[in-house]
């Protein structure tokens, strides 16, 4: 099978069924993991796909039929004290169920997000992301995307808390690049959704 017509074929699998793990995809196209990596890249590149623990999951939405209990990204259910909302052009609203996903999502919208908004992990008001402390690696485990991103609106708060939990405090612009460094380095950016 050629490499366009692999591609194809996982398009198909992965509109149909909107998670599927790399493995799976290697025994169904019968070559080695590595190759469907690459096959992978450029629907990364495109948005159409994100990676995700050990497998892809469409990024691509319908916002007219999309659940809005369920994170954009990885259709998890949102949770509103770690939830991120991205405000669009024609006031459109996506959200995502963290930090984490929200940065992954913003990376990839890039100009098309007029504005974002987080909630302050300890106090649990609204602000904008771009003016928020992001803490990752903690070692706290709130059960969310890996790894974990928690928003700060102070950045002594954010400080205090690695403190005691471990982690890194970083801006927004730096949380951007950090989420998409951190989710290349490990070739995953969810914890493994059943």
């Amino acid at each position: 099978m050629l490499p366009v017509e692999r591609v194809n074929r996982i398009k198909g699998l992965i509109e149909k069924r909107k998670n599927i793990k790399i493995s799976e995809l290697s025994h169904i196209l019968n070559v080695s993991e590595m190759t469907i990596h690459r096959d992978l890249k450029p629907l990364v590149d495109e948005g159409f796909i994100l990676k995700t623990f050990g497998g892809i999951t469409l990024a691509k939405s319908d916002l007219n039929s999309q659940n809005e209990n369920l994170c954009v990204v990885c259709n998890r259910m949102i949770h509103s004290k770690l939830a991120y909302r991205l405000i669009l052009p024609n006031n459109n609203i996506e959200m995502t169920c963290c930090g984490h996903c929200g940065l992954i999502r913003e990376r990839q919208l890039g100009n098309k997000v007029i504005q974002s908004i987080c909630q302050d992990f300890l106090r649990q008001t609204t602000l904008s992301a771009k003016l928020a402390w992001f803490v990752f690696d903690s070692s706290i485990d709130l059960g969310c995307c890996q790894p974990q991103v928690l928003t700060f609106e102070r950045k002594e708060h954010a400080e205090k808390f690695i403190k005691g939990f471990d982690g890194v405090t970083v801006s927004f612009d730096h949380a951007l690049d950090l989420i998409y460094k951190k989710m290349n380095e490990t070739n995953s950016c969810h914890n493994h959704h059943t």
